[in-house]
């Protein structure tokens, strides 16, 4: 049995490399997301609560402490993790993985947008299949940077982060109701009882898009065999560009016609249906307007296969796009960003 002590020690030591990481790319934000963003992780890393009032002047103080250690940081290595006698480079999760699990713990360490390192240590939930991937599914988080994606794929294995879930769920409904428009995601929102039991709403929703998330995975793992790994040397050229989410929402597309929509239109569940276009970002609307009527038409007709039919057509599309976009880097074509950038849009 793992004492509480080894767990806060190496606690402490995943979060430092959180902290350079944040040092690092906290300004990759626009303002009002990084405030957003500041807020909830302040709330994460008092155990306040989803919907508790935050006093200004405690969380600004916060802010100004955490700007101030982050300017200590930015310029220093990430750090071995030290666990039970060994020593692990912070980027070899599997390595570590392999001993933690005997802890009941799990451990994350992987690349994101604008190349900001993600690392997180958490509660090992449970480890299962699913699709032909392997899952591991963390809990309650011990450490986290200031990102928290809900999911990440790392080689054979899939990362499933129940409490970054939740917190996004949250995120997700506290701008919606700034003004409460008549979309997606309010139809999605009014399938639960957000307006007397938040907490219980939450967990609801959770556990109905946990499978969503799993399935985008999914959906990830099979567009990579598609394109190849030369993708990610592309994305590694694109890296700090507007190209480089352009070229992600492709391969995001790619993956959800793969395995979420499919899976959607066959359960037609409204909930996860709402949830899923509504949390889709403008970007991504714009560059699959077809998925938005696909949308509009179910929600008058009822019928989901209409979304099957349309991830039909969008795999076909998105895998040839991205494609594409790979041949463009193949060639060395100059100006990779631009050329990029004029192929996606040119729908």
């Amino acid at each position: 049995m793992t004492d509480l002590l080894s767990i806060n020690e190496l606690a402490a030591q995943v979060q430092h490399n959180c902290h350079i990481s944040d040092a690092r790319h906290g300004a990759d934000y626009a303002i009002c997301t990084f405030l957003m963003k500041m807020r909830e992780y302040y709330r994460w890393e008092q155990g306040r609560s989803p919907g508790e009032r935050l006093g200004k002047d405690e969380v600004g103080q916060w802010l100004a402490d955490r700007e101030a250690l982050w300017e200590t940081l930015e310029d220093e290595a990430y750090r071995p993790l030290e666990w039970s006698g060994e020593s692990f480079d912070p980027f070899d999760a599997e390595r570590l993985n392999a001993r933690l699990e005997a802890a009941d713990l799990v451990y994350s360490a992987g690349i994101g947008r604008n190349g900001k390192p993600h690392f997180f240590l958490a509660r090992l939930e449970g480890r299962e299949r699913f699709g032909g991937c392997l899952v591991r599914v963390a809990g309650r988080e011990y450490a986290r940077d200031l990102s928290a994606p809900p999911a990440m794929t790392q080689g054979e294995w899939v990362f499933v982060r129940r409490e970054a879930l939740r917190q996004l769920l949250w995120e997700r409904l506290e701008g919606w109701r700034w003004n409460r428009p008549d979309n997606a995601l309010g139809c999605a929102f009014a399938c639960y009882d957000f307006e007397h039991d938040l907490d219980g709403a939450l967990e609801a929703m959770t556990a109905v898009e946990v499978e969503a998330v799993l399935r985008h995975e999914l959906g990830e793992v099979r567009a990579g065999e598609i394109l190849g790994e030369d993708w990610n040397a592309l994305l590694l050229a694109l890296v700090a560009t507007p190209a480089e989410f352009k070229a992600r929402a492709v391969r995001d597309h790619l993956a959800d016609c793969l395995s979420t929509l499919p899976a959607l239109a066959g359960q037609g569940d409204a909930p996860p249906i709402h949830f899923f276009v509504g949390n889709l970002s403008p970007m991504r609307q714009r560059l699959f307007p077809a998925l938005s009527r696909a949308y509009e038409e179910w929600r008058k007709q009822g019928d989901a296969t209409v979304l099957a039919r349309v991830a039909e057509q969008g795999r076909k599309h998105w895998a040839e796009m991205g494609r594409r976009l790979v041949d463009l880097w193949r060639r060395g074509e100059p100006d990779l960003p631009k050329q990029v950038m004029e192929r996606v849009e040119a729908l």
